[in-house]
């Protein structure tokens, strides 16, 4: 394992034509979700997708520790960070652990052929800011959780952006998916207790977390811990950060997912920019709608519906009388573009009038 503090200002020495980075938004600009509203971890043990692509995963007794955020603050030449802010001073229990999360589709990686003689070397490089200096790490781990590679870096000053290079070998043994399922996952930890921590710098089958001495940013109430342009690409050379074009990035965000809402617009709001349709057709006293996805999906998506005026989910809102309406039931017609989804309801005559909803559709890993 090989770490660098330097940032590479020369041409691309790797692969110059098509998709270096198998990170999707690693410059942290599109977040669907949230528009770039603060989110509180509340749950313990929690999964939760936040930026677009990213998840924070926290194993802790309790919920309320951690808040995450798209953030302004970022080095030159990025416009946007994710922000783990600590909300107390926090004693990490021996088996907890906080990390913010990508699972990059097996699609994606197949061409790495790790779980074979012909393993390629991947480098993973990024951004990285905290208040608070020390050891920190992170790692990588197969979809059975039993092939996992800790590595480790040094934040070397308070509230400076430093850029890191981390060369991992590719893993001759193990299995790792290729297709539409998890093809590995990419974490960077910033708090882990002693019994989930191990040595840095080789694969092995037990699943830690970090690296023994990691710095917990939860034990230090207000402490800060920025990241941003994240890049995971084959060779043992970390090449400059592969900027797409935001349409480019909103698209591969949005075969994971996608909502009727504008950009600007945190999913699930009473915003009564929403999808206005006439019903359809009728089947048993059933008058069912439909919505087309902008993007093929990763697989059949779980849908939500929400009442534009209110944010109620399972609800439409009868555009001409104000009302509102239950949603009886949702069928997917399939994870494939133009085709999305239809939803229908009992409630609904046959009176000529206008109906609205909002909707989002998730098929993350």
């Amino acid at each position: 394992m090989a770490v660098s503090t330097i940032d590479p200002n020369g041409l691309n020495i790797g692969q110059i034509g098509g998709t270096r980075n198998k990170i999707i938004n690693g410059a942290m600009t599109i977040d669907q979700r949230n528009a770039g509203a603060a989110v509180t971890i509340t749950t313990a043990s929690a999964t939760q997708y936040l930026l677009d692509r990213w998840y924070l995963r926290a194993e802790a007794a309790a919920g309320s520790k951690v808040s995450v955020q798209r953030s302004s603050v970022a080095p030159a030449g990025f416009s946007n960070s994710q922000l783990i802010t600590s909300l107390s001073a926090y004693a990490i229990g021996a088996s907890e652990h906080f990390a913010t999360v990508q699972a990059v589709e097996g699609f994606n990686a197949a061409d790495l052929s790790w779980g074979t003689a012909s393993a390629k070397t991947i480098t993973v490089s990024f951004w990285v800011r905290s208040s608070l200096t020390g050891l920190f790490s992170g790692f990588i781990l197969n979809g059975a959780a039993n092939r996992c590679f800790v590595f480790s870096y040094t934040i070397n000053a308070a509230d400076t952006w430093e850029y890191k290079t981390i060369t991992i070998p590719g893993d001759t043994t193990g299995t790792w998916v290729t297709d539409n399922g998890l093809g590995l996952y990419l974490n960077f930890t910033v708090a882990a207790g002693s019994s989930v921590s191990g040595a840095a710098g080789s694969w092995s089958s037990t699943f830690n977390r970090s690296a023994t001495g990691q710095t917990s940013l939860v034990g230090t109430s207000g402490a800060t811990f920025y990241l941003t342009g994240v890049q995971l690409e084959a060779g043992d050379t970390a090449t400059p950060f592969e900027h797409r074009s935001f349409g480019a990035e909103l698209a591969l965000c949005q075969r994971y997912f996608e909502k009727s809402y504008d950009l600007g617009t945190v999913a699930g709001a009473a915003n009564e920019n929403g999808m206005a349709i006439t019903w359809a057709a009728s089947v048993s006293n059933y008058y069912s709608f439909s919505a087309k996805f902008s993007v093929s999906k990763r697989a059949t998506p779980t849908v939500t519906i929400y009442n534009p005026s209110s944010g109620t989910t399972s609800e439409m809102r009868n555009t001409d009388t104000g009302g509102a309406v239950t949603v009886a039931g949702i069928s997917n017609g399939g994870q494939t573009a133009p085709f999305g989804f239809l939803y229908s309801s009992s409630a609904v005559s046959a009176d000529g009038n206008r109906y609205s909803t909002q909707w989002t559709a998730s098929a993350e890993l």
